[in-house]
């Protein structure tokens, strides 16, 4: 006999779980169907974010960072350390340790909000007068049915035509995070986030790293000015990227993997590395989900089609996060769990696409909210800009790292804030201050007479805001 509940939501990943534990805040009698597995076999709550993705990847760098500034750093500092070495077997265990403290706690959390986990992969099976009926395929197959689903089946890395991922050779994030040994040569293909920050990992820990990226321009969803300051200090790292490329064949052998492109004057080019990360953008993932067996609209990328408030084509069903349109981003997944969850509940659920924060988390880090200034100029609004850079800040000069610079841009007419930039230290944590005054529609003028505490990298956010004024007074 089917089991009942006014919610199923498909996939335990950010938005998948955080969906589940709204609804059930809400009073609803929720289940949740997630199919990742440990180690050991048993559930990996938390999708890619968590188990291959945002979580093991910061958990990476956070070691990486460490060895660097150890091996560069220190001795600035009056640390003299001998005989530095990285033992890659213990990172990547620390790492396993930081996803699997975050897999059970989501497990908690489930207990905690009474929500019931099913471990298996979720389909759609057949349309009901009771709801929708979704199959659970696992170690413990089962039939539910649930008055509301919520899809949030999340992304799949997307292969290189000709080279598919065996995650040896050639990797996807999924491989990247698990190296056993430092290469003597890497490369990536592709410098998006996922590239640069796997790259950086293992430039910090020895590896010769080349970045190919089809593109003319590095990092083209940046604003200019930031992504030209990120250029100039991955160069000096020694981060080889070479832009407008265009890749031929991959051919793997027993050495490793030599990959044919063409420069951006039209030169014949080789590379020869140990290990390829391949970073060209995700898809949905909707293969095996069923949509076909109920009608679910899905689009020509294989997206589910949702309106503004994720509903999609079918009546009480809805989908979140990687699935749909939009950002693919952790946090964008979340938001849209809530607002679905209070959505079914007849509240006003709200997502600010306006407002949602982007993240590299290099080093140096770079953080933005709203719009670029190539943006504002292409749709022909008046602007004002101001800048304020790290090297003039106390805080960063004790820390010393500054590199980069905190950029507002502002309506030329009421100076409402329209964009913050950073690059520099901590800027996935300085970006939240901007969100902030986004979301309440502050001008610059507001975050510029506001007490910052002193000394802080804060203080560059507040001189940045002074400085499309033209008043900053550090600088």
């Amino acid at each position: 006999m089917s089991k009942q509940f006014d919610v199923i939501v498909i996939g335990g990943g950010p938005g998948g779980y955080i969906a589940a534990i709204r609804a059930a805040q809400l009073g609803f009698n929720v289940a949740c169907i997630d199919e990742w597995k440990n180690a050991r076999g048993g559930p990996a709550l938390g999708g890619t974010c968590t188990n291959v993705g945002c979580i093991p990847s910061k958990a990476l760098l956070q070691s990486s960072e460490n060895y660097d500034q150890a091996g560069h750093h220190f001795a600035d500092h009056g640390i003299d350390i001998k005989g530095l070495a990285m033992d890659v077997a213990k990172m990547l265990g620390r790492k396993d340790a930081v996803v699997k403290q975050n897999n059970d706690g989501i497990l908690y959390l489930f207990k905690k909000n009474k929500v019931t986990f099913f471990h298996g992969r979720g389909t759609f099976a057949k349309a009901s007068d009771a709801g929708y009926e979704i199959s659970v395929a696992g170690s413990t197959p089962d039939t539910l049915v649930g008055k509301h689903v919520i899809v949030a089946t999340g992304s799949n890395a997307r292969a290189l035509p000709g080279a598919p991922f065996d995650e040896e050779m050639i990797l996807s994030n999924d491989g990247a995070l698990r190296v056993g040994a430092v290469p003597q040569k890497l490369g990536l293909i592709g410098s998006g986030v996922i590239g640069l920050e796997m790259g950086s990992v293992w430039r910090r820990l020895g590896s010769q790293v080349t970045v190919l990226e089809a593109l003319p321009t590095f990092l083209g969803a940046v604003d200019e000015q930031i992504a030209r300051e990120a250029k100039k200090a991955f160069d000096k790292q020694g981060l080889k990227i070479e832009l407008g490329v265009k890749v031929g064949e991959v051919k793997t052998g027993k050495k490793g993997v030599s990959v044919a492109w063409t420069n951006a004057r039209g030169e014949a080019q080789t590379l020869e590395v140990n290990k390829l990360i391949v970073s060209i953008g995700r898809v949905p993932n909707t293969i095996g989900l069923g949509a076909e067996a109920v009608g679910l609209k899905l689009d020509e990328r294989g997206a589910i089609v949702v309106d503004g408030d994720c509903k999609t084509s079918l009546p009480n069903v809805w989908a979140v996060g990687d699935v749909v349109r939009g950002p693919m981003l952790a946090h964008k997944a979340e938001e849209e769990g809530v607002a679905v969850a209070e959505r079914i509940a007849g509240q006003h659920g709200h997502v600010n696409f306006n407002t949602v924060p982007w993240v590299i988390y290099t080093s140096p880090e770079i953080a933005w909210v709203g719009q670029t200034e190539q943006q504002l100029k292409s749709a022909g609004r008046a602007y004002k800009a101001g800048t304020f850079p790290f090297l003039a800040n106390g805080r960063a000069r004790a820390l010393g790292d500054t590199t980069g610079m905190v950029k507002f841009l502002a309506d030329a007419a009421t100076d409402e804030i329209l964009g913050v930039h950073i690059v520099g230290p901590q800027a996935s944590e300085l970006i939240s201050e901007a969100v902030v005054a986004m979301e309440f529609r502050a001008s610059s003028e507001d975050i510029a007479r506001i007490c910052h505490a002193h000394p802080s990298l804060s203080e560059a956010t507040k001189e940045a805001a002074l400085a499309v004024d033209k008043r900053t007074l550090n600088f």
